[in-house]
C-alpha cells in the first residue's frame, strides 16, 4: 500500500461519518502521487499525514433570540487547518446542511486554494446550521452578534480571518464584525468581505465570479478560443453566480440559466445587463425566488430541478459551464450530458461542486476543466488584498484591484499548468492546482520542523 493510500486510510478509520472531507482528502491525495518519489523529505517529515489533520477544530453553542421572544439553539464551528504560510483564511458559512464534516472539507480545500494564490494566508473555515432565509434583519442580527461573542476569542488579524460564504453577505459581516469591534475595541483587518465605509475593497463582491471567468478565458486561450458568442450556462442566484454573468456577458459570452433552491430558469435570448440589474435587486434587497425573472421576462421556470437536470433531460446546447451553487451538484450523468451537448470548458465557481465521477468523464473527455480552489479563488485573493489594504490603511481604485485579480488569476493558471507539466500529468488541472498548491505549503511546514 502506497504512504498515500495509508495515510487516507487512517483518515477514513478516524472521521468514516464525514463524506464532504473524505472525497476532498481522496482527491487530493490521489494527484499528490508523483510528489512522494520526488520529495522523501516529505514523507520523512509526516507531512502527508499532518496536512490532512486541523491545527484545531472548534464547535461551540449560538443561543439567540426570535421576534417571538422564543430562545433558539444553533452550532457554531470554525475548523482553523493549517498557517504554515499565513494567519488562518477562509469564510463563514450560514446553512442548515452546515456540519464539521462539511467545514473540515471547506478548511481543507482552503489551504491550497490560498496557496495558488500567492498570498500569505494558512487555511480555515468556520459558520453555523443556522439559516438567514426567512429571518428578520434582528434576528440576523442577534444571531450573529451571539455567534461572535464566541468567535472573537479564536480569530485576530495576525491569527484567523474570516469572510462571508454561503448565507454570509454584506448585512452578517456588518453585524459580525461591529460586534466584533464593540467586544475588542480595536479597528482592525479582522474581517473580509466589509463595506467600503469601514474598511472593505472594491471588487471584492464581483471577485470570486470574474476570478472563475478568468480563469476559464486562459483555459480557452490554450485552444484559441474565447467567450465571444458562446452560449453560457451559470448554476446559483447569489453572489458568484450573478458576476460570473456579468463578465462572461462583457466578453462575448450569452449566459442562458440560473436558479435557486426551487428551481430554474432558462433564458434563450440571454442575460443581459438590464436582466442582471433586476437579478441583483431581486436577490439582494428583496430576496426574492428565481422564479419571478421567469415571470417578469418570459423565460422558462423548472420547479425543482438544478440547471444540469434541465440540460440533462432537455438537452440544451452549452459550450461553458460556471457551477456555481454548492458542492456535489453535478454529478456523472450531468457531466456526460454536458459533454453530450458540446460543453468545451467547465471552470467551478463554487468549492467541489463536481462529484469524482463527474470529473473524471470532464478529464477522460479532455473537456477544460477548472477545479474550484484554483477557478473560484479569486474571491480569497481579494479578501488578501483587502487585508492588504487595511494593513497600509488606504484604499486601491476599483481599476487596480480588478487588475492584481486579473493577474492572481493567470499566475493560478500558470503555475497549474507548470505543475502539471512537471509532475508527468501535462493539462490536467485537477493535479497541476493541488501539486502546486500543497508543494509551497509542505515546504513551510518542513521548515519549521515537527510543530
Amino acid at each position: 500500500m502506497s504512504v498515500l493510500n495509508e495515510v487516507y486510510e487512517k483518515v477514513k478509520q478516524r472521521d468514516p461519518n464525514q463524506p464532504e472531507f473524505l472525497q476532498a482528502v481522496q482527491e487530493v491525495l490521489e494527484s499528490l502521487e508523483p510528489t512522494v518519489a520526488k520529495h522523501p523529505e516529505f514523507v520523512k517529515a509526516g507531512i502527508y499525514e499532518r496536512i490532512v489533520e486541523p491545527d484545531r477544530a472548534l464547535q461551540f453553542r449560538v443561543p439567540w433570540v426570535d421576534d417571538k421572544g422564543n430562545v433558539q439553539i444553533n452550532r457554531g464551528f470554525r475548523v482553523q487547518f493549517n498557517n504554515a504560510i499565513g494567519p488562518y483564511k477562509g469564510g463563514l458559512r450560514f446553512h442548515p446542511s452546515v456540519n464539521l464534516g462539511v467545514i473540515k472539507f471547506l478548511g481543507f480545500e482552503q489551504i491550497f486554494k490560498n496557496s495558488l494564490t500567492s498570498l500569505p494566508m494558512g487555511g480555515g473555515k468556520g459558520g453555523s446550521d443556522f439559516d438567514p432565509k426567512g429571518k428578520s434583519d434582528g434576528e440576523v442580527m442577534r444571531f450573529c452578534q451571539s455567534f461572535m461573542r464566541e468567535l472573537f476569542r479564536h480569530i485576530g488579524q495576525f491569527t484567523d480571518v474570516p469572510a462571508g460564504d454561503i448565507g454570509v453577505g454584506g448585512r452578517e459581516i456588518g453585524y459580525m464584525y461591529g460586534y466584533y469591534k464593540k467586544i475588542v475595541n480595536e479597528h482592525d483587518g479582522v474581517l473580509t468581505g466589509k463595506a467600503l465605509e469601514y474598511g472593505g475593497s472594491l471588487v471584492r463582491p464581483e471577485a470570486t465570479g470574474y476570478g472563475a471567468v478568468y480563469f476559464a478565458a486562459e483555459m480557452l486561450a490554450t485552444r484559441n478560443l474565447d467567450h465571444k458568442g458562446k452560449i453560457v450556462a451559470v448554476s446559483g442566484a447569489g453572489n458568484v453566480a450573478q458576476y460570473t454573468v456579468e463578465k462572461a456577458t462583457q466578453l462575448g459570452g450569452k449566459v442562458i440559466s440560473l436558479c435557486d433552491s426551487d428551481g430554474t430558469i432558462i433564458d434563450e435570448k440571454g442575460i443581459d445587463a438590464e436582466k442582471l440589474k433586476f437579478i441583483l435587486e431581486l436577490k439582494n434587497v428583496r430576496r426574492g425566488r428565481i422564479k419571478e425573472y421567469a415571470d417578469k421576462y418570459g423565460a422558462q421556470y423548472f420547479p425543482g430541478k438544478s440547471i444540469w437536470d434541465v440540460i440533462k433531460e432537455q438537452g440544451v446546447k452549452v459550450d461553458i459551464a460556471y457551477p456555481s451553487a454548492t458542492q456535489n451538484e453535478i454529478n456523472e450523468a450531468h457531466a456526460q450530458a454536458l459533454v453530450q451537448n458540446g460543453c468545451v470548458c467547465v471552470s467551478e465557481g463554487a468549492n467541489m461542486p463536481s462529484t469524482p465521477e463527474a470529473v473524471e468523464v470532464f478529464i477522460n473527455n479532455k473537456i477544460l476543466f477548472g477545479p474550484g480552489k484554483a477557478a473560484n479563488a479569486g474571491g480569497v485573493a481579494t479578501s488578501g488584498l483587502e487585508m492588504s489594504q487595511n494593513s497600509l490603511r488606504l484604499s486601491w481604485t476599483r481599476e487596480e484591484v480588478d487588475q492584481r485579480l486579473h493577474g492572481i488569476m493567470k499566475n493560478i493558471h500558470k503555475s497549474c499548468i507548470d505543475a502539471s507539466e512537471a509532475y508527468g500529468m501535462p493539462g490536467n488541472y485537477v493535479a497541476g492546482a493541488n501539486i502546486a498548491g500543497f508543494i509551497k505549503v509542505a515546504k513551510a511546514m518542513t521548515a519549521y520542523g515537527i510543530v
